[in-house]
């Protein structure tokens, strides 16, 4: 179990340094668009705040993904799920805390999975508060 915990810390302390740089570098992109509206007048329902805010959901769905991807790269590592496919699916499902069973992991490694889960969506939380307040700056909110 020691040896699980280990894991799943550094695995969770990993996941939060790319989710900070990630959230860091989508904030400068934001910011920067904040001042070309100001100089620019734009208003906030227009192409370029709309493209704006799809760049920012795209942004978020990557940095969750790579988060998802590099649990399920453990999984395989670890030879805790047989499948690349079966691996992504677990860990998306896990990382949401939406739940796939404990079928598809070898059971030595299942607290790791429930720590995914925790992690996941302190990291999803953390995602739709920048996001909101994102939203509410360029005055869609």
């Amino acid at each position: 179990m020691l040896i699980e915990l280990l894991i799943a810390t550094a695995m969770v302390l990993a996941t939060v340094f790319i989710h900070a740089v990630g959230l860091l570098l989508l904030g400068r992109l934001t910011r920067y668009e904040m001042l070309e509206e100001r100089k620019l007048a734009i208003k906030p329902l227009s192409m370029a705040a709309v493209g704006l805010t799809m760049s920012v959901v795209l942004g978020l769905f990557v940095l969750h993904a790579i988060e998802i991807w590099l649990y399920a790269a453990l999984y395989l590592e670890l030879d805790a799920i047989k499948t690349l496919r079966e691996a992504v699916y677990f860990s998306t499902q896990t990382y949401a805390a939406i739940g796939f069973g404990n079928e598809a992991l070898d059971p030595q490694w299942r607290l790791l999975a429930a720590i995914e889960g925790v992690n996941g969506v302190i990291l999803l939380g953390w995602s739709t508060a920048f996001f909101v307040t994102g939203m509410r700056r360029l005055g869609h909110l």
